[in-house]
């Protein structure tokens, strides 16, 4: 069987966009979370990152592709370790 993994490249300008979109709004996610649980350094740097590619997804998307994929990378990361140190969520049922 072929692996079909497909590369930024591969991607559309809008598909592009939308997944650092996706990954913003994950890591600014977990920066709240962070911040809750006191982790100010982590939350700061989360919404840092999180900004910085809301602002250039657009032409990160565009023009520069070998950009997109390294902040890419680094958000992953960051992400990822993120989910590391936090493996058991508390999820609220709460209604509002």
């Amino acid at each position: 069987m072929e692996d079909r993994t497909k590369t930024i490249e591969d991607l559309s300008v809008e598909e592009r966009e939308e997944i650092l979109i996706d990954v913003a709004r994950t890591l600014e996610g977990n920066a709240r979370e962070a911040l809750v649980e006191g982790n100010q350094q982590f939350a700061a740097l989360s919404t840092n990152m999180a900004e910085a590619i809301r602002i250039n997804a657009e032409e990160l998307a565009r023009d520069d592709l070998e950009q997109a994929e390294e902040l890419l990378q680094q958000a992953v990361a960051m992400i990822s370790q993120f989910n590391a140190t936090h493996p058991y969520r508390l999820i609220s049922t709460a209604v509002h």
